[in-house]
């Protein structure tokens, strides 16, 4: 055990003089403006040790490393020369690691119990001039679809007016851009399908009205993903009140309620969508869709000749119009009794929509699942005999 403790005690000594090579060496980089990640390299490994955490020179020094990096790109800006973009703005961020990590260590108090906050306002104005980077890089690797690096970048711009060491710059009242970075986060964190990240800034993000719309629409699939049903409808009736225009709203509400069996209040949404436009022919359609599903023939029918009129192609309407004609010939043909008037009166209930759904086919012929057996029993009923069995073979 004492041998032991002997090697240990030897090997101190030995280790400390090692680190001051590799100091003296990363100064020597820094000095001579060459190998600057390498000295960086060799600092930041250093920091690991927590004999060294606490050492202010060293994040000094890896501060040094890192700005030489960034002025030597600024150089070649300046010389209108090609430069890594990424790495430029990656080693921007780097920078407010190294002197948020400086003021870090600097809050842990001394043996003493105090506190002595020597570099914290030389850091925000350092910081300060550099932190327009961290929006830019944001929007720049946000551009080029490196949503996870984008985030980073945009999350430390944004997190600058929570911390105490920019409390004197009062980002929060006064940086405009920040509710457009936060837009940018949830975008990304949309993309990155990280619920967590496109939440953590979604109020701030309704302040930038620019994006409004856009920012609804993340808020609205990001809460169904999370099965938050009242939050995932209260951003769509947002949405629809804010954006009428927008079928994104309209639809995953008529959506939401039909599935859940509630025709009637999508149907209510239909209507409220066509006071603001009468004339939008996805809401008509889908309004006629609805009246079928709730057994309103008559109101269906109407509204899908009116489409028709306007447009002969529009296959939904020819479906709609023809299942309200063939679903009421069905609901008489059911009858236990009829006599010999109502049978051609039920016959030509189902005349009647035959060319509708004959219509639909030539427009949909890949619908077979819609038109075959509304087709097939119209031709068993008019003793149609080459249509009929067409139509037997299709089934």
């Amino acid at each position: 055990m004492k041998k032991l403790l002997v090697c240990f005690l030897l090997c101190i000594p030995l280790c400390m003089q090692a680190n001051k090579k590799t100091i003296s060496l990363a100064r020597d980089y820094i000095r001579s403006g060459k190998n600057l990640e390498k000295a960086e390299g060799l600092l930041c490994e250093l920091l690991q040790d927590p004999v060294y955490r606490g050492n202010d020179k060293i994040w000094k020094m890896l501060f040094d490393a890192q700005q030489k990096q960034y002025e030597q790109f600024n150089e070649k800006l300046y010389l209108q020369q090609n430069i890594d973009t990424a790495a430029f703005f990656q080693v921007a961020h780097r920078m407010f690691n190294t002197l948020e990590g400086l003021d870090s260590v600097e809050q842990v108090p001394t043996a003493k119990g105090k506190i002595k906050m020597k570099y914290r306002e030389q850091s925000a104005a350092i910081l300060n001039q550099y932190r327009p980077n961290l929006f830019n890089g944001g929007l720049f690797f946000a551009r080029n679809q490196d949503y996870q690096q984008a985030y980073t970048l945009l999350n430390s711009y944004i997190s600058c007016a929570e911390k105490p060491l920019f409390k004197g710059y009062h980002y929060a009242e006064k940086d405009t851009n920040l509710p457009i970075a936060a837009y940018w986060s949830v975008y990304c964190g949309y993309k990155m399908r990280d619920a967590a990240a496109t939440l953590r800034y979604a109020t701030l993000a309704e302040k930038d009205q620019t994006h409004a719309d856009n920012l609804l629409q993340y808020l609205t699939e990001t809460y169904w993903q999370q099965r938050d049903t009242t939050r995932y409808l209260q951003i769509l009736c947002k949405g629809f009140q804010a954006y009428p225009h927008n079928p994104f709203y309209f639809s995953h509400l008529v959506e939401y309620y039909h599935t859940l069996g509630d025709d009637a209040t999508a149907l209510d949404y239909c209507n409220r969508a066509l006071q603001t436009m009468p004339n939008n022919v996805r809401y008509r359609l889908t309004k006629s869709s609805l009246l079928l599903n709730m057994g309103r023939y008559q109101e269906c029918l109407q509204l899908s000749k009116k489409l028709i009129a306007e447009n002969d192609t529009l296959a939904d309407a020819q479906l709609y119009a023809g299942l309200a004609i063939f679903n009421q010939a069905i609901i008489l043909d059911k009858s236990q009794k009829y006599n010999a008037k109502q049978r051609a009166q039920i016959l030509e209930i189902y005349r009647e929509a035959r060319p509708y759904l004959e219509r639909y086919r030539q427009l949909k012929p890949d619908q077979k699942k819609q038109w075959a057996l509304p087709l097939y029993t119209i031709y068993m009923n008019l003793n149609m005999e080459k249509e009929f069995i067409e139509m037997e073979k299709l089934l």
